[in-house]
């Protein structure tokens, strides 16, 4: 078996994109909105331990470990519901800590109390999501590449000769699939990932701003919302073109209101 060259070219191009649609949107905006690296920093540390520590190592607990709760959650409905949650969970109380420790450390700097706030949330939110693009998306995908180019080349069962014989089947199927609609649905995926991830920075920033005590709450709430229809495919109650068509519209509605609210102070200063 082996994967079209067109295949391979459409994976590279959308992994490539991917990867780098996080830094293209901050040297875009960098200047005109005041960023800061640091509260990307900021963001990228809150979801390596929030979401691939913290969130990990809990469903490794509830779905695999706990005989209980894996009984539990092997119902479907369970299993959405306890996906969608832990994920907003996790990544709502992470970005509410990052973003205080921003709100602490501004109020000693006046340099820092002097940005643009909302340029704060767009930073922070492109180091979040971008630590997502990346850990979540590109770096799985250069994998099935280069999964994919040592298939061509006959050399993928002795690269991985280490695996048991059913997951190296089930690797030669995955590989057998893709095609440049996959390398397409990848990549709206991510970037209505990434658009999600910057929405809601805003809405944590402008509700800390506020000192609104339910941003917290509210925050997780919009994020299972957005987990619900992943979490809905991985149990089989949706097919995967019913997900991404309502990404797709979704992430275009926000990415709307996102533009609104960084255009404003553009037009504003001219």
């Amino acid at each position: 078996m082996v994967v079209a060259p067109i295949t391979l070219s459409s994976l590279a191009v959308a992994t490539l994109f991917v990867a780098a649609l996080p830094f293209l949107i901050y040297r875009r905006l960098r200047r005109s909105l005041k960023l800061n690296p640091r509260d990307a920093i900021t963001g990228i540390a809150i979801f390596a331990l929030f979401a691939m520590v913290i969130e990990r190592a809990l469903n490794d607990y509830v779905l695999h470990r706990n005989e209980a709760t894996a009984t539990l959650l092997s119902n479907p409905l369970a299993f959405v519901v306890y996906g969608a949650l832990v994920a907003g969970v996790c990544e709502e109380v992470g970005r509410f800590i990052g973003m205080r420790l921003i709100l602490k450390r501004a109020a000693k700097t006046p340099a820092a109390a002097a940005r643009t706030d909302d340029g704060t949330a767009l930073t922070y939110g492109l180091g979040h999501g971008g630590a997502e693009a990346w850990l979540v998306g590109v770096l799985v995908q250069i994998q099935w590449i280069l999964f994919a180019i040592f298939e061509n080349r006959g050399q993928l069962d002795g690269y991985l000769s280490n695996l048991p014989a059913d997951s190296l089947m089930r690797i030669h199927l995955i590989l057998a699939s893709l095609s440049p609609q996959t390398a397409g649905i990848f990549a709206l995926e991510r970037v209505a990932a990434l658009v999600f991830q910057i929405g809601l920075s805003v809405l944590m920033w402008r509700g800390l701003r506020a000192g609104w005590r339910g941003i917290l709450p509210l925050a997780i709430l919009l994020h299972a919302l957005v987990d619900v229809p992943a979490a809905l495919f991985q149990a089989q109650l949706v097919p995967l073109i019913a997900v991404d068509g309502m990404y797709a519209v979704a992430a275009v509605v926000v990415a709307g209101l996102l533009f609104r609210t960084f255009r404003r102070p553009a037009v504003a200063a001219a």
